[in-house]
């Protein structure tokens, strides 16, 4: 049997068992989705937008979709994810089925709804047909997702409406079949306010898959940060895409911390829409081992005077591989089109490897666009410097990748993620508890 109809089987047998099965819109969704995954198949690299991340070895891989049964683990387990982080609303997934007994969404304003997705679509269906998402959309992948998806969660905050704390949704993979498909929703209408992070984790032991999606719509004047830190197993696998609509003067931020899996790959778009839109496409990835990890984004600019920031820095070690692709878009009639993208790989070993391509598609004279990348090694003059002020080799070495790293996380507005953010990275740094002082 191959990988590709194996997934089909399971949609035969599933597709009645999920959430809004019985929502004719939704099931009709599904049945397309399916089908076109089937007719696609999984990405190779004979598709231009995967020329250098292979997805032979997930084929390879045998998963099963967990039960739809609500999976509780000990109420313990929840101080533990929880543990050093600041107060906010938190919603777990394990193998991505919503625990409630594990999750605290605690106290939402008026006109704020923080739920899993199955509640989402038994309460209020008629909000998410317009948001679900169509078949046509996206890759394969993204396909497969909106086949089977099972859970997730739905934000919606109504005009005016901010949510001061993060709203952190924690997907424990790995626990039980290996295998979550999840489908996140963040609508924010006009002049919200929100903070999402999604946080991946799972065994060190794991062999599993995640199948992510992420929609948000943000209204006009609205203001919609995501930060999302992946630290899964080296035997995981993570494919993922974030899709953002932005409407006039709307805001629009991603942190993507990639530090885990065995191959990770996260396709991230934002389509400026409205006249003033302003979107920041930021990302931090640390690879070792045989990790790969490929980040492919994409900003159309589509209205006028919108303007975009881009920064993504990756740091190699082992026989580690990094990819990133990042395409600008300026739309004939978008005038005052300023833009910026930058790509930067730090290679700390002889059998890491890079691959960068920065795009550029321009249709309109009148706009400021740059664009970037470097790939380079550990800055011996900076290693002089440093060891000529005592410290020895390896620490030098240490903060020097920190420094790396620290103008992509500067770029973190809120406090309190931008420290989980900075704890995160030093984790991964040998001698990392030293650098502390810094933060």
């Amino acid at each position: 049997m191959s990988a590709v109809q194996g997934w089909v089987d399971t949609f035969r047998a599933e597709a009645q068992r999920l959430p809004g099965a019985k929502l004719p819109w939704l099931a009709g969704a599904r049945a397309r989705a399916i089908e076109r995954f089937a007719a696609l198949g999984w990405p190779t690299n004979k598709l231009e937008k995967w020329r250098h991340t292979s997805l032979a070895l997930l084929a390879q891989q045998e998963f099963a979709v967990p039960p739809v049964d609500r999976v509780d683990l000990a109420a313990g387990a929840l101080a533990q994810l929880r543990q050093g982080a600041e107060a906010g609303h938190w919603l777990v997934f394990i193998d991505g089925q919503f625990a409630p007994g594990l999750s605290d969404i605690g106290t939402l304003p008026a006109g704020a709804c923080v739920d899993s997705l199955a509640g989402a679509l038994a309460q209020r269906p008629e909000r998410l047909e317009a948001v679900y998402g169509d078949a046509e959309e996206g890759e394969s992948p993204a396909a497969l997702n909106l086949a089977l998806a099972g859970d997730g969660a739905y934000i919606e905050l109504a005009r005016g409406v901010a949510i001061e704390a993060p709203i952190h949704l924690v997907f424990v993979g790995g626990v039980s079949k290996g295998t979550q498909l999840v489908r996140n929703f963040i609508v924010a209408d006009d002049g919200a306010q929100v903070t999402v992070v999604e946080h991946y984790i799972g065994r060190d032991d794991a062999t599993s898959f995640t199948n992510t999606v992420t929609r948000v719509r943000a209204g006009r004047d609205a203001r919609v940060t995501h930060l999302k830190l992946q630290q899964e197993s080296a035997q995981a696998f993570h494919l993922a895409a974030l899709d953002a609509v932005q409407a006039r003067g709307a805001y629009f931020a991603s942190h993507s911390l990639a530090f885990g899996a065995r191959l990770a790959r996260n396709d991230i778009s934002s389509r400026l829409e409205g006249e003033g839109g302003e979107a920041l496409l930021n990302g931090l990835y640390h690879v070792d081992g045989k990790r790969h990890v490929d980040h492919y984004t994409r900003l159309d600019h589509n209205s006028p005077r919108c303007t975009s920031r881009e920064l993504y820095r990756g740091i190699l070690d082992g026989t580690g591989r990094g990819v990133f692709t990042g395409r600008i878009y300026v739309a004939p009639g978008a005038v005052k089109t300023d833009a910026e993208q930058r790509s930067d790989s730090l290679l700390l070993s002889a059998g890491a490897e890079s691959d960068a391509r920065p795009e550029l598609e321009i249709y309109n004279d009148d706009v400021k666009c740059a664009h970037g990348s470097t790939v380079g090694q550990i800055d011996e003059t900076g290693l002089f410097y440093l060891r000529s002020r005592g410290l020895d080799e390896q620490h030098a070495r240490n903060l020097l990748v920190y420094a790396f790293a620290a103008e992509v996380l500067a770029r973190i507005g809120e406090r309190s993620l931008r420290r989980s953010a900075e704890a995160a990275i030093r984790a991964r740094i040998p001698g990392g508890q030293l650098l502390e002082a810094l933060a």
